[in-house]
């Protein structure tokens, strides 16, 4: 489905977001094998997030849903039943990579899979530790979904992650619930932390040291009340409007500040972007604030190594300031942006061509030059929901009325993404 996205003005305004996507998915696993009701406020609205909610129910657990509040009735460790039926991730690598760890564990079979986009995804990364746990699995062309996971008595591994990805470390992790003794997992640079908070909040006994974590396994987990902050990768694309956009002035409520998401605010303003962060607040164990934002010129900058890893997910949008920032961005280290949804590399230049803005493909990356203009054009989401959002941004920018094709991709994480961006738009 088409969306017409006209030229903006500026942005102003005070809006609340969806809950964290990374920490719902977390939160509901969890919650799945503990023991006992959990209660998550401000879970995410997006498809991906229902997907895993979807999964869990076909395992056996009670999901109760209201809004944007879920009751998950817990089973406990050893409480999963097989289910009837192969299991649909849709277009969640999240779930899909994730939900592994604990199906590797169990005392069935189960056939996950997804939608055609997922279905491109590689698992190799996944099925290696797994693998060597004890599990069986196979695959299609020895390496994509759908997964025939065959559970096992699983035992505890050391095990150094080759790409930084905070997917098959939570992967990992939650097979090592399962595996008496302690499970280690070495990573090469500090990814996303939220599984090793939702882990202790929920009762599992970490050490982290650095950039190592290691679980002891067979904890007894024990079902709480929870609240999701709002998610800041989407954030970051109204963060980015607002930047861009003369004049705008925007507050964003109980937005999630993690230290290891944050890089994202570390990096705007070093780049001289206007951000303020007030009424910072601890829940759960994880850091929430409000932002406001103020149109600013950006000086641009370079993206890479560490930094690219956490900075991932913000990168298409991102994209779209580099163009119109004093000097540019350069972008590098970033093959990962390969096995997204789509080829994010790939398809960021092509969107770029097509509002007349010159970037450069690089083959782990991207340089955009400073200083450019969009045009209005006919955009492409490719299917993937952030390359929707970041275009629907670059389109607020342009000369003229776009045309974003496929926007409805923005549901998998944003189902409510374009209303809000047109309560804000003048």
């Amino acid at each position: 489905m088409p969306q017409r996205v006209p030229p903006a003005k500026s942005i102003f305004g005070s809006i609340t977001l969806p809950g964290d996507k990374s920490i719902s998915h977390r939160y509901a696993m969890i919650a799945s094998i503990a023991q006992g009701d959990t209660r998550i406020q401000n879970y995410s609205t997006g498809a991906d997030c229902h997907s895993t909610l979807n999964a869990m129910r076909a395992l056996g657990v009670p999901v109760d849903e209201s809004g944007t509040q879920v009751v998950i009735r817990g089973r406990g460790l050893d409480g999963l039943r097989a289910p009837t039926a192969d299991l649909d991730a849709g277009n969640s690598g999240s779930t899909i990579r994730m939900l592994s760890g604990i199906l590797a564990a169990q005392p069935f079979a189960t056939r996950i899979g997804g939608d055609e986009s997922l279905s491109r995804r590689p698992m190799a990364r996944i099925i290696e530790p797994l693998s060597r746990m004890g599990a069986s699995i196979a695959t299609r062309d020895g390496r994509f979904p759908p997964l025939e996971i065959r559970g096992a008595r699983l035992q505890p591994i050391d095990y150094a992650l080759p790409v930084p990805s905070a997917q098959v470390k939570t992967c990992v992790l939650f097979a090592g619930l399962y595996a008496e003794g302690e499970t280690t997992v070495r990573e090469p640079v500090r990814a996303r932390d939220h599984t090793e908070i939702a882990l202790r909040e929920f009762g599992a006994e970490l050490r982290i040291a650095r950039k190592t974590i290691a679980l002891t396994g067979r904890p007894t987990l024990t079902g709480r009340d929870l609240v999701v902050p709002s998610d800041l990768s989407s954030a970051a694309f109204f963060i980015v409007a607002a930047l861009l956009l003369p004049g705008s002035r925007l507050t964003i409520r109980g937005v999630g500040l993690n230290p290891t998401r944050s890089t994202l605010l570390d990096f705007l303003v070093g780049m001289g972007a206007a951000i303020r962060i007030t009424d910072v607040e601890s829940r759960n164990g994880e850091l929430a604030g409000e932002l406001s934002i103020a149109s600013s010129a950006v000086r641009g900058g370079t993206i890479e190594k560490e930094i690219t890893a956490a900075l991932i997910d913000e990168i298409p949008v991102l994209a779209i300031l580099g163009a119109a920032s004093e000097e540019g961005l350069t972008i590098r280290d970033a093959g990962e942006l390969r096995i997204k949804e789509t080829d994010r590399i790939s398809t960021v230049v092509e969107n770029l061509r097509r509002m007349g803005v010159h970037a450069e493909e690089l083959p782990d990356g991207l340089a955009i030059p400073g200083r450019q203009r969009f045009h209005a054009a006919e955009l492409d989401s490719f299917g993937d929901h952030r390359i929707a959002m970041a275009f629907a941004v670059a389109a607020l920018c342009a000369d003229g009325e776009s045309t974003i094709h496929g926007a409805e991709a923005a549901s998998v994480s944003f189902p409510e993404f374009f209303e809000t961006l047109r309560r804000i738009v003048s």
